[in-house]
């Protein structure tokens, strides 16, 4: 009897000894999410830009000028004359407001306030903050930014809301030189 007992017992613990299997995970990761939003953004990216177009099909009489960082402008007063633009570390002075595409008033002038804006050390959306050093003082231009120059995926935490492509049309007070 007591050889079956040390039997049994030996043989639970060499079967109690066995190591553990691995875990399989739960759900499998792929690229598929990637390629789906990377698909989700061509979509988007492109449906903003035919409104876009669609905008400045419908009005000729502007000259509207690409950029070379993904958005459009035409300029209601361009200083011909060589003079100043804004670099890193220069204080633009200027004013703008927000519209969308379909020309609704989102942020007015006086809302916004006149801006004082250190150039590349503080915050600004992509869009404005380019479209800045292409301005010199006394012009003023309206820019067709597409969401990703705007506000983007976030908004604005405000009245802009996910993915808006705006309208601004900015004039550039003057510019101080940073010394």
């Amino acid at each position: 009897m007591k050889i079956i007992f040390r039997i049994i017992i030996l043989l639970l613990l060499v079967v109690s000894c066995k190591s553990p299997e691995a875990r399989k995970p739960v759900t499998v990761q792929s690229g598929s999410f990637i390629k789906e939003s990377a698909e989700r953004n061509r979509k988007l990216n492109e449906r903003e830009q035919n409104r876009i177009e669609a905008i400045m099909s419908q009005n000729p009489e502007y000259d509207y000028i690409a950029s070379e960082s993904g958005f459009w402008y035409y300029y209601h007063t361009k200083v011909e004359r060589d003079t100043i633009m804004a670099g890193f570390g220069d204080i633009v002075n200027f004013d703008y407001d927000v519209k969308d595409l379909k020309g609704n008033t989102i942020y007015t002038q006086e809302e916004l306030g006149n801006q004082d804006y250190a150039m590349d050390q503080e915050e600004l959306f992509t869009g404005l903050r380019e479209g800045l050093k292409l301005l010199k003082p006394s012009e003023s231009a309206t820019f067709l930014f597409p969401s990703q120059k705007a506000y983007g995926y976030y908004g604005d935490n405000n009245k802009i809301g996910t993915n808006v492509p705006i309208i601004c049309r900015v004039t550039v007070n003057s510019i101080t030189l940073n010394q």
